[in-house]
C-alpha cells in the first residue's frame, strides 16, 4: 500500500531522514518508534505532504505521492492526527468533526448521509461524549485526542498516521486510547503507522516495527524481536544517558 523508496529530507545543511527505505502492506499495523529527534513526525510529514522529500519517492497505491499538497494527499486515502492536537478552536466539536466529513475522500460516497449526523457517529465510535455546543477548549487531554482521532476517520481514509495518541494521557485514557485503534483494525480495515514514545501499548498492538535513530532506519520486525535488538536498546539506552536525543 504504502512504499517509501530511498527518501531524503534536507533542512537547510541538515539532513533529517537519510535514504529511508520502508513499505506497509494493507491492513498492516506498524509501529514507528525512535528517540527524541530521530525524524519520525518528519517521515509522517512527508507522507502527508507537509514537506515535500529532498529525494526519493513515496509510492501509495502504487503512484507516486510525494509533492502533492496535503489536501490531494487526503482526498487518494492518507490521513493523519497530529502529536499536538490541532482543533479548529472557534468551531465546536462537531462542527470540527463535520470538516473531515464534508472534505474529506469519502464525501462523494456518503453524501446520502447529514454531515452533522455523520459527525456524531464517527464521535460515538472513538467514545466521545459531547453536545452540540460543546467547544474544544472544554475538553480533557484525552478528549482532544479522541477528536483528533474522530475528525481524521471522517474523512474516510484506507492509511492512518497516528502521531503519539497517547502523549500526557493517564492510564486510563491510555487504555482508551488503545481499545479506539483495535476497533479501527479490526472493524474498519484501515491501515495505520503508530508513532508512540509509550512502548507498552504499541508493542502489544502492532504487527511489525520500524525503528528511526539519527534519521535512519536502524531496525525493522516484530515486537518480540525490536524488543531484544542491541542497536535498538543502544539508542534508547543513549537517549537516558544523555536526555535528549537530537
Amino acid at each position: 500500500m504504502l512504499e517509501i523508496i530511498q527518501v531524503d529530507k534536507f533542512f537547510a545543511g541538515f539532513q533529517a531522514l537519510k535514504k529511508i527505505n520502508l513499505k506497509v502492506e494493507e491492513g498492516e499495523f506498524r509501529g514507528l518508534i525512535g528517540p527524541n529527534g530521530s525524524g519520525k513526525t518528519t517521515l509522517f510529514n512527508v507522507i502527508s505532504g507537509v514537506y515535500q522529500a529532498s529525494a526519493g519517492q513515496v509510492k501509495f497505491l502504487s503512484k507516486d505521492i510525494n509533492g502533492l499538497t496535503p489536501d490531494r494527499i487526503c482526498h487518494s486515502g492518507i490521513t493523519r492526527s497530529f502529536q499536538i492536537p490541532r482543533p479548529f478552536k472557534e468551531m465546536t466539536v462537531v462542527e470540527n468533526v463535520m470538516l473531515g466529513a464534508l472534505f474529506g475522500k469519502g464525501r462523494a460516497v456518503s453524501a446520502e448521509e447529514d454531515p452533522q449526523t455523520e459527525a456524531g457517529r464517527w464521535l460515538e465510535f472513538v467514545g466521545l461524549k459531547v453536545d452540540q455546543n460543546s467547544m474544544p477548549g472544554e475538553l480533557t487531554a484525552g478528549d482532544l485526542r479522541r477528536l483528533e482521532l474522530a475528525r481524521a476517520l471522517a474523512t474516510h481514509p484506507k492509511l492512518l498516521l497516528a502521531d503519539e495518541i497517547m502523549s500526557g494521557l493517564n492510564q486510563e485514557e491510555i487504555l482508551k486510547a488503545s481499545e479506539i485503534l483495535k476497533k479501527i483494525r479490526e472493524q474498519m480495515q484501515i491501515t495505520i503507522i503508530w508513532v508512540e514514545h509509550i512502548m507498552g501499548p504499541l508493542m502489544n498492538l502492532v504487527d511489525r516495527v520500524t525503528v528511526l535513530d539519527y534519521g535512519q532506519i536502524i531496525a525493522e520486525g516484530t515486537p518480540q524481536e525490536i524488543s531484544q535488538n542491541p542497536k535498538v536498546i543502544e539508542a534508547y539506552l543513549g537517549e537516558e544517558e544523555t536526555g535528549n536525543h537530537a
